[in-house]
């Protein structure tokens, strides 16, 4: 059984990764919406495609953190109700690539 504080400890934790995850995805969701307004103001190729790339890493970036998240969880509690298999995370990760 897990003491309190390593509960709390872990409550934390999830929440600062959670926090991580959702600032990563507005970021993402920001520079999406620059790069909807630069095609849409018939901005230069090479700045669309810039910031699309920038788009694109900070979504990997959130990915491959859900993806270390789960894996962290699996390995802390193998039998836990939501774990997921070592095929579904291999997947997981590797639509990412």
């Amino acid at each position: 059984m897990e003491s309190v504080d390593t509960a709390a400890e872990n409550a934390a934790e999830n929440a600062a990764a959670q926090k991580k995850i959702v600032n990563r995805l507005r970021r993402a969701q920001g520079q999406l919406g620059a790069v909807i307004t630069a095609v849409e103001a018939g901005g230069s190729c090479k700045d669309v495609v810039t910031q699309l790339a920038a788009v694109s890493s900070a979504l990997d970036r959130a990915g491959f953190v859900i993806v270390s998240r789960a894996m962290r969880e699996c390995i802390a509690k193998p039998d836990g109700e939501e774990s997921l298999s070592v095929d579904e995370l291999e997947k997981l990760f590797l639509t990412l690539a």
